[in-house]
This record gives structure tokens, C-alpha cells and sequence, in this order.
């Protein structure tokens, strides 16, 4: 068995920025509520003819023109996504065809939030199972398609985007092993249900269980890769709200860690958000090649998944 690790990342954002004054206009809402309960001051929205496999081929394309490979290279696709209206072909296949690949195993994974982090895994065990040599990981969702934009408590919360990783095996293996679960009891408390689909919320339950819960899991995956929370040079959670992303943060005790707050700008994005907000962290310089950081993501199913990686 080998190992592997994250050789580069890549994001993508639709053009289109919708800001809190402009929900303001649509529904009963401010830009100092919604800033004083989420964080967030703006966030990207797909167009109809921007649907969710041209997002992610979008980013695909980022990580691999990043890892100065070609689309011929890669042997395994992951699509991350809860917000794929077709069901066959996947997403994943369409990347593919997008990237003119050859003939990569091709899987759509379906998670939700921790979607990306599942999907980060599941590449991590083919390589290491010799079934994949190099592998591109994609998060992306597209919330706009999903959204009540006539609901004040879900449409400030989300946005669209995107976010890739190419995986390729390594000798010294550069993600760590992975910590993941569920709690379906509480399933229903983060859901995307009905014909049209739509996205609800009980978000005091999740604000509950996210900030109680979550900090000792995620001190288990610094654990299981041998690193103490002090020693990550970055954090990178669920792009959710930030009054979870802030005191979660804190109660894992990484003191000397970047913080990612992409939620600020980018709204929640689902499966695409830890994605992003790396490959952001990364492009401004941020964070140190070979520096460990942790990736957290949790959310609907009230599922979650972490592994820390050294960055890129």
C-alpha cells in the first residue's frame, strides 16, 4: 500500500454576487441581520444555464492546470455534490466529458456538507488500494437550485461554487486518516426534501450540536495523524455561519492556526465550501507548503468527516 497526497486545488465562483441589501429587497431582512447572525456579507449565484457539472469542471480544470497535469492523467473522479438535478449521466461523468479525460472511474458522492471530506477519503483508500493512481476531487454546489428565495432563515445562508483537489499517490503519505460518522437521529435536523428539492433547516439544533459536539471530533482527527491542534498551521470547517466556524475553532485549540472564513464572502456552498476556501487559503499565501491542516466538514445528515493534510 501506498499513500497519497493533495498535489493542488482549485476553485470557482460564478460571476453573479448577490449581496445583503439585495435579499434585503426580496424577503423581510438586513444586512446587520443577517452580518450579526451568519457573518456573511456576500455570496455567488449561478446563473440557469450554470448548472452544477460546470462548476466543478470549472475547478477541476483550476487544480489541474495548478498540478501541471493533463485531464489524460486521471484514473478516478469524485463529484461532491447534494444538488445534482439529473441523475444519470453523474456529475462526475460529466466532468469528465467536460475535461475531455479518457476513461476514469467516474462516482458521484452524495453527503452534503461533509461531502468534499468523504470524498477526499474515499480517493485517499483507492489510492492506497491500488485501485487509483491519481485521482481529482471535486466539492461543488449549486444551492441557488434549491433554495426558497421566499424564506428569510435559509436564502441569507447560501451560495453557489466550487472547489478541486488532485490526489496522486505518494510515498510518504500527506493525508491523514480519516475521522467520520453520522448522527441519524437527528437527520432531519439539515434537509433537502420534496419535488421541486428544497433546502431546510432546524438551525438552532445544529448550531447546538455543531458547537457542543463537534470540537472533541475534530481533536480525535489531529490525533489520529499524530499532530496536537497547536501545531496546524490552518483550520479549514464547513463554511456554515461563523458563529460556528469562530467558537468551534477555538475549542479544538489550534491558537497558532489560520482561520478560513471564506463564509464571509461566499456563503454557504455546501460541498464546495471547504474545497474553496483552501484552494483560497492557498493562492494568497497563507498557508506554508508541507504545513498541516485540518479539514472538518459536517452538516446535513448530520454527518461529518476530517483528516488533517499537508498543504500543497
Amino acid at each position: 500500500m501506498t499513500g497519497s497526497r493533495v498535489v493542488a486545488l482549485g476553485h470557482y465562483q460564478p460571476a453573479k454576487v448577490l449581496t445583503n441589501d439585495d435579499l434585503a429587497a426580496l424577503v423581510d431582512t438586513s444586512d446587520e441581520w443577517i452580518r450579526s447572525r451568519v457573518g456573511i456579507r456576500t455570496r455567488h449565484v449561478a446563473g440557469p444555464d450554470e448548472p452544477v457539472d460546470e462548476l466543478a469542471a470549472h475547478a477541476g480544470a483550476k487544480a489541474l492546470a495548478t498540478a501541471g497535469i493533463t485531464p489524460g492523467d486521471i484514473d478516478l473522479v469524485l463529484v461532491a455534490t447534494s444538488t445534482a438535478i439529473d441523475r444519470s449521466p453523474n456529475m462526475a461523468a460529466r466532468v469528465a466529458a467536460r475535461l475531455g479525460m479518457g476513461s476514469p472511474a467516474a462516482m458521484d458522492i452524495n453527503v452534503v456538507c461533509s461531502g468534499f471530506t468523504h470524498a477526499l477519503a474515499t480517493a485517499d483508500h483507492a489510492v492506497r488500494a491500488g485501485s487509483a493512481t491519481r485521482a481529482l476531487v471535486i466539492g461543488a454546489d449549486k444551492m441557488a437550485d434549491i433554495t426558497d428565495w421566499t424564506d428569510r432563515t435559509t436564502c441569507v445562508l447560501v451560495g453557489d461554487g466550487a472547489g478541486a483537489a488532485v490526489v496522486e499517490a505518494s510515498e510518504e503519505p500527506g493525508i491523514g486518516p480519516v475521522l467520520w460518522g453520522s448522527v441519524p437521529e437527528m437527520g432531519h435536523a439539515v434537509r433537502i426534501e420534496g419535488t421541486p428539492p428544497r433546502f431546510a433547516q432546524e438551525g438552532q439544533s445544529v448550531y447546538r450540536w455543531a458547537t457542543t459536539q463537534l470540537p472533541p471530533i475534530a481533536r480525535k482527527v489531529c490525533e489520529r495523524a499524530g499532530v496536537a491542534p497547536e501545531e496546524l498551521a490552518a483550520v479549514v470547517l464547513h463554511q456554515a455561519n461563523l458563529r460556528i466556524i469562530e467558537p468551534v475553532a477555538q475549542k479544538i485549540g489550534a491558537v497558532n492556526a489560520v482561520i478560513a472564513r471564506d463564509v464571509v464572502d461566499s456563503g454557504n456552498t455546501s460541498a464546495g465550501s471547504i474545497p474553496m476556501a483552501l484552494s483560497k487559503l492557498i493562492e494568497r499565501g497563507e498557508v506554508e507548503s508541507g504545513a498541516p491542516v485540518l479539514l472538518f466538514g459536517f452538516g446535513g445528515n448530520l454527518s461529518y468527516a476530517g483528516q488533517v493534510i499537508r498543504c500543497p
